[in-house]
């Protein structure tokens, strides 16, 4: 190619760079031009609604657009977190998951519409929220500590322990405690936090591992009693509460949290704008007293802090799913 040429096609590419990239920020710029639908892959009245649609609230203040949460439930999770991973990469429509968008896969072995690459089909924005599990008691039970439930369902036989359902957090907390314990509390599962916990209340089941939120009211009135938290450090919405691991159970720390996700392949300016929204809405406190109230604390962060925590623990619960053969009921 000669030296004209060369500057002709140089001056050709050079001006379709400019008008792409001019194009995609005005596209950015633009962004949000109509409402944002904002995907929950549960029902409504759970953690991660009440925290989609405090975010949606806030959000659509600051984006000037309405932010609508779509609930979209069934088969723990996988089919609107699918339909998300379906959906067009244009910002309009997010996917708020809890940390089961990591783990389902391993347990329900999905295929078709509710199927979805987990660390590939999705483009982290945000992770904003941490949540602990607990170890709760009712009047099913007498036990005060994990070891008084330890020795009752040796001295008495099965005891019982609630969860949302198979290989949720919960369940996996529950099975790395018995294996911790050297003990067989039997899986109860349940389709959602709130039958597991009525159930608790009624003392048809001993006791779950559950997030803080769906139990406080209940602790703080003193029809449930909460024994530990299956975390590596106490919570700071119970500060008074062992940790499993100072009660001597190794290896039962199971940190659940929630993050914002798009489409794969998200514009990279949509991911940063949309990051820094939530950021400053996690940062303000009454973001942090709401939240604090269904039991989660404001996480925050870069895109890929929320990247590296959905790897990590696609990777450990991926093989701790096959180690303690949880599956599906």
């Amino acid at each position: 190619m000669n030296a004209s040429l060369r500057r002709v096609f140089f001056a050709a590419a050079l001006s379709f760079t400019v008008a792409v990239g001019s194009t995609a920020a005005w596209a950015q710029a633009s962004y949000p031009a109509k409402p944002i639908t904002l995907v929950v892959a549960y029902p409504a009245g759970g953690d991660t609604d009440a925290l989609a649609r405090l975010l949606a609230e806030k959000l659509s203040t600051r984006v000037g657009q309405p932010v609508i949460v779509d609930n979209r439930p069934g088969a723990s999770g996988t089919i609107g977190s699918a339909y998300v991973s379906r959906a067009a990469a244009d910002g309009y429509t997010l996917l708020l998951a809890p940390s089961t968008l990591s783990i389902a896969q391993f347990v329900m072995k999905t295929t078709g519409t509710a199927h979805y690459d987990v660390l590939k089909g999705f483009t982290p924005i945000v992770q904003t929220g941490a949540q602990s599990l607990a170890l709760v008691v009712g009047p099913g039970t007498s036990a005060r500590s994990p070891k008084e439930l330890v020795a009752e369902a040796r001295r008495s036989g099965p005891v019982g322990y609630a969860t949302p359902g198979a290989g949720s957090p919960m369940h996996i907390a529950g099975e790395l405690f018995n294996r911790s314990a050297g003990v067989k509390l039997n899986h109860v599962p349940y389709k959602g936090v709130a039958p597991a916990i009525n159930d608790v209340l009624g003392g048809h089941v001993a006791s779950t591992f559950i997030t803080l939120g769906p139990v406080l009211p209940n602790i703080a009135s003193g029809k449930l009693a909460i024994l530990a938290i299956a975390d590596d450090k106490r919570s700071p919405l119970t500060p008074s509460v062992p940790t499993l691991l100072e009660l001597g159970y190794k290896n039962v720390e199971v940190k659940a949290w929630t993050g914002l996700f798009g489409p794969r392949g998200l514009p990279a300016g949509l991911v940063q704008a949309l990051n820094t929204h939530i950021n400053a809405i996690l940062q303000q406190p009454d973001t942090a007293e709401k939240m604090a109230a269904f039991g989660m604390l404001p996480a925050g962060g870069g895109a890929d802090v929320l990247e590296k925590t959905n790897a990590t623990d696609f990777a450990r619960y991926g093989k701790l799913i096959q180690e303690l053969r949880i599956q599906a009921e």
